[in-house]
Parts: C-alpha cells; sequence; structure tokens
C-alpha cells in the first residue's frame, strides 16, 4: 500500500501530466502544489513510485509520466467524477431536447460527447433484445398489401411492406391489429415468438395465410434488428493528441473501423455502471495507446445500450467520466419520455 503521501504526489502527477502535456519533475511539483515537503523527499517518493510501475521516465533528463498502473490508481483511488456545472447541464438538456427521432437522438449524443470530451464519441443504439413492443401499427396500402410499423419502448420505428397471400378487409386488419396488440404490447421482443404462435389459429381459414405472412415479417424484424449498431463521431480529435501515440495513430484509426471490437470495448450492457479501460487492459493491440471511459443509458434504470469516449491515456478522467455520465443520464430521460 501506498502512503497517503505518495498517494497525494501521484494524484499532483498525473494532474500536472495531463494539463502541461510535460514530464513532471520534483522541483515543479513543489512549486504548484502544496505537498507540504521538501523537493528531496518528493523526489524520494517519485523514486518509489516509479520502482513500483506507477510512473516512468520517458527520457534520460526528463521527469516522469504517469503508466496505464498509474492512471489505474488514480481513477480507482484518487479522482472523483467532476460534475458537470448547471449551464454546461442546461446546454445538454437543450441540444438534445431538439431531437426528432431516435436516429437524431444518437447522432446529436455522438456530436455532444465528442465536444464536451473532445474525445471520439462512441454510442450504441438500443438494443432490441432487451427493447420491448410499444405498439404494432397495421395499414392497408392496398386490397393485398399491407404496411406493418412497429415502435419500441425506446423509440424506434420499424417499417415493412406485406403482400399478402388473398385480400384482407379493413375490419380483418383492425381485428389482428387489436388481438396482436393485446398479446405484444409492453412484451420483450425475446417474448414475442412465443406470444403469437398460435395466433393464426384464431382467425377463420381463409384468413390464415395473410395473418401467418404479417407475423413472419414481425418475427424477421425483430431478428434483423438485433444486429448491434454503432454511431462514432470526433476521430478528427485525435490528430490534436498525435503526439500522445507511439509512432503513428493508424492502429488506433483502424481499431476505431471495427464495430465489433468497439462493441466489446464498451462492454457488456447488462453492466450498466461507469467502466474505465486504461492502456494495456484494452485487449485490441491497436488500442493499447488509449483509455475507453463508457457507461450504460436506458430509461426506467434499466439500460439497453451502452455508450463513451476513446482518447490518449493521458485524459482528464475526472472531467470525461462526468460528461459520459450526464450526457447518458440526459438519454434516458430522453427515451423514457419518447
Amino acid at each position: 500500500m501506498l502512503s497517503e503521501r505518495r498517494l497525494q504526489v501521484l494524484r499532483a502527477i498525473v494532474q500536472d501530466y495531463v494539463g502541461t502535456e510535460e514530464p513532471v519533475g520534483s522541483k515543479a511539483l513543489t512549486e504548484r502544489h502544496n505537498l507540504g515537503v521538501s523537493p528531496a523527499t518528493v523526489r524520494n517518493d517519485m523514486a518509489a513510485l516509479e520502482e513500483e510501475g506507477y510512473i516512468a521516465q520517458p527520457h534520460t533528463s526528463a521527469g516522469r509520466i504517469p503508466t496505464d498502473k498509474g492512471y489505474r490508481l488514480f481513477v480507482d483511488k484518487l479522482a472523483g467524477v467532476k460534475p458537470m456545472s448547471a449551464p454546461e447541464r442546461r446546454a445538454i438538456q437543450n441540444f438534445l431536447d431538439g431531437a426528432v427521432d431516435l436516429d437524431d437522438v444518437v447522432a446529436r449524443t455522438v456530436r455532444l460527447l465528442a465536444q464536451l470530451t473532445r474525445q471520439v464519441a462512441v454510442v450504441q443504439y438500443p438494443s432490441l433484445t432487451r427493447s420491448t413492443v410499444r405498439h404494432v401499427e397495421l395499414l392497408s396500402l392496398a386490397p393485398a398489401r399491407v404496411m406493418l410499423v412497429l415502435i419500441t419502448d425506446t423509440g424506434r420505428v420499424e417499417q415493412r411492406v406485406i403482400d399478402c397471400p388473398a385480400p384482407f378487409g379493413e375490419t380483418s386488419l383492425a381485428d389482428l391489429r387489436a388481438r396482436l396488440n393485446s398479446r405484444v404490447a409492453g412484451r420483450r421482443f425475446r417474448d414475442v415468438p412465443q406470444l403469437v404462435e398460435d395466433l393464426p389459429d384464431s382467425f377463420d381459414v381463409e384468413d390464415r395465410g395473410t395473418v401467418s405472412a404479417v407475423l413472419s415479417t414481425l418475427l424477421e424484424t425483430l431478428v434483423e434488428e438485433n444486429e448491434e449498431r454503432l454511431m462514432i463521431g470526433g476521430t478528427v480529435n485525435l490528430t490534436r493528441f498525435a503526439h500522445d501515440f507511439p509512432l503513428t495513430i493508424r492502429p488506433v484509426l483502424e481499431a476505431l473501423e471495427e464495430q465489433v471490437v468497439l462493441l466489446k470495448l464498451l462492454g457488456e450492457t447488462q453492466d450498466p455502471g461507469m467502466t474505465v479501460r486504461i492502456g494495456h487492459e484494452n485487449a485490441h493491440e491497436g488500442l493499447n495507446s488509449t483509455s475507453i471511459v463508457s457507461v450504460g443509458y436506458g430509461s426506467g434504470g434499466e439500460a439497453v445500450a451502452k455508450l463513451g469516449v476513446v482518447g490518449p491515456t493521458r485524459m482528464d478522467y475526472p472531467g470525461t467520466m462526468g460528461a459520459v455520465r450526464a450526457v447518458a443520464r440526459y438519454v434516458g430521460q430522453i427515451l423514457a419520455e419518447s
């Protein structure tokens, strides 16, 4: 265990390095921070921190910089989540309140996160496996053609056109709409197949072909949309940190193009808490020089997806964690009200 003073020294090193981008020396630390000890004592503390792997010396004549291990201790023990100011919170709310549909919510969230944190923002669309059916609308387009509109609890809307095997009247369509919604409205997507499997049998023989066609289209829509989708923004922010990445930022950019990699990095949606992965804690080699801060968002206290940011390990962790948490909270509120 590190002593309280050495923890203070480590905190000061992280704060100074994040703020100045320059390796930190003992003289600068004692001048900038009220550590209450001499530069010689701070030098001894820094030697001990280096020996234990919390800081490292990038060049022979330079000061010290935090390692992944040092940042990890900082995040776990030394850094609180920096709350957003009232004007910042109002700005977030006003910006997101203007969204017209789910795609717009996700697009605005990506833009907002990238601007607030000056990092790369990643937002996962709400997963339909964890969504519920709000309503199924059936509209007659022609005597034997129907449009199915599926609306989810997260505001997602899916439309499909169905060619029916025989003409299907307005009365029959209204009957099917009512019976279908009485079974599936408010229910989880994964439960829908079981809930509707015997529905065709409750209709007249001549209507069963059309009822089956509508149901199979509905179930196909649920399966199709299970594929996880992401939106990413602010990649240009990485160029401002080019010197934070060894050799080149190309491996980072290549990793960010792989959706599967990003979904793994954001973590399991079932775990809605704040996750911070630092440097080599990221399994993908191209992201070993980055940190990822992510959190779940959703309505009614249950996470339906994740959002987060990717940036260099030299990151303002308290500020980034505060921004990510605040944005997730507002997105959850919008989904609940939509």
